[in-house]
């Protein structure tokens, strides 16, 4: 999956217009590397996003295509 719509999916960015924003600006690193928004993500997969002065280390946990709001957060679990 894209990592620009699972961050949509996930719920840990609102929309995909923005992910793909955050990654553009090299604000997200999948694996230790700079991501594209196009990056093609999996389980396990470490992802890394700055927003602002925060940093948060999540690791991917499932990947679906289509889940409720209340069940998002089992797709990942946060690292830092």
């Amino acid at each position: 999956m894209r990592l620009d719509k699972f961050l949509k999916i996930s719920r840990i960015i609102k929309r995909r217009t923005v992910a793909k924003d955050f990654a553009l600006s090299e604000r997200i690193m999948v694996n230790g590397r700079v991501a594209k928004p196009s990056t093609l993500v999996k389980t396990g997969d470490i992802v890394s996003l700055k927003i602002g002065e925060r940093q948060t280390v999540f690791e991917i946990l499932a990947i679906k295509d289509n889940i409720k709001a209340a069940e998002a957060k089992s797709l990942y679990r946060i690292i830092e």
